[in-house]
């Protein structure tokens, strides 16, 4: 039977201007839905697991197109709340050489913003469920979602289910000293953390003694702020995708795991850039595909890092990648030679 994972968080309606224009140069926009968790749980769907998104959506065309989209790759749509007012838009531009990324959210007052706990049945919802996976951009977007992610992740533990976050700290949508009181809350019921080094110094003000502004990385330094992560709050694994950037177009990419006791480390990765939105929502689809079927922590390693490789070869938020892929790339073939 298949491992059931339940994912939890914002969609979003994402406009893009095409072919790497600026915001002030475009007179069109690419659509493109996605959001941390559903962009985790289209991955999982990829991979033959029962992957079930919940939100909110507002009740109109746009709701409805965006359920549509994470429907349409296989994913359980059936848990998720209509009603509210709006679906939450973001514009991103894409970066190259040079010049970054730009991200402008538009996204106060969304469906899921404004959503309560009784929107959601989580007797329903977890009933035999493996795996419950949230992020940190949830609980930031409302003090109403700080309560309803805190009796998720209650409920998701009195189920028995293995519960995971991914921190990705935002800082357009809470100060770091909010970020680090609510998610102190949440990580007494979560098992696993994902955790860059800026995440983990801008909420838990760990510090792993990397440049991350500079192109610089400390493999050593994160390894100390995994430890902390562990030795305080009793984790039983902490990962990361390390970014080594040169550029916005060209990147290194690599996987660090901890489980307490050993430290693996993935293959380096030097990764030309389409779109880098949602690399790390596929580490994370990646490593929980590994853990609820039982791989080792080195192969889970570097099974993480090649699926959210592969991802940021691929327009838009979702990683479109069988296992048969991404085994091919961790297995060591990464000479991108046409397949006839």
């Amino acid at each position: 039977m298949s491992k059931k994972v339940v994912t939890f968080g914002e969609i979003m309606l994402r406009l893009t201007p095409p072919d790497h224009q600026r915001f002030i140069q475009a007179d069109t926009f690419n659509v493109i839905y996605g959001g941390g968790e559903a962009n985790t749980a289209v991955s999982l769907a990829n991979y033959g697991l029962d992957a079930r998104f919940v939100t909110k959506l507002p009740n109109n065309p746009i709701g409805q197109a965006a359920l549509n989209e994470v429907r349409r790759f296989g994913v359980d749509t059936n848990y998720i709340a209509r009603g509210g007012d709006r679906l939450g838009i973001y514009y991103c531009e894409n970066g190259a050489s040079q010049r970054p990324s730009n991200v402008v959210y538009d996204r106060a007052h969304s469906a899921i913003a404004e959503a309560e706990n009784a929107d959601f049945d989580w007797e329903e919802i977890f009933a035999d469920v493996d795996w419950f996976h949230y992020t940190g951009i949830t609980p930031a977007l409302s003090k109403k979602m700080s309560d309803v992610t805190l009796e998720a992740v209650k409920a998701a533990k009195k189920h028995g289910v293995k519960v995971s976050c991914d921190l990705n700290y935002r800082a357009k949508l809470w100060s770091k000293e909010r970020a680090g009181q609510v998610m102190e809350g949440l990580m007494e019921y979560t098992d696993v953390v994902i955790a860059n080094e800026e995440d983990a110094e801008m909420v838990f003000d760990i510090k792993s003694g990397s440049d991350i502004t500079g192109g610089d990385l400390n493999v050593e330094g994160y390894k100390d702020v995994a430890k902390q992560l562990i030795d305080r709050f009793d984790l039983e694994l902490v990962g990361s995708h390390l970014r080594i950037s040169h550029s916005a177009s060209n990147n290194g990419w690599l996987v660090i795991l901890f489980d307490g006791e050993n430290f693996v480390q993935s293959t380096k990765y030097e990764i030309t850039i389409i779109d880098r939105v949602g690399g790390g929502d596929s580490f994370a689809g990646g490593l929980i595909y590994s853990l609820v079927t039982g791989k080792e922590l080195q192969e889970a390693a570097e099974f993480g890092a090649a699926a959210s490789a592969l991802k940021q070869s691929i327009p838009g938020d979702f990683n479109h990648v069988s296992v048969k892929e991404v085994e091919t790339l961790a297995g060591g073939n990464a000479s991108g030679r046409v397949k006839r």
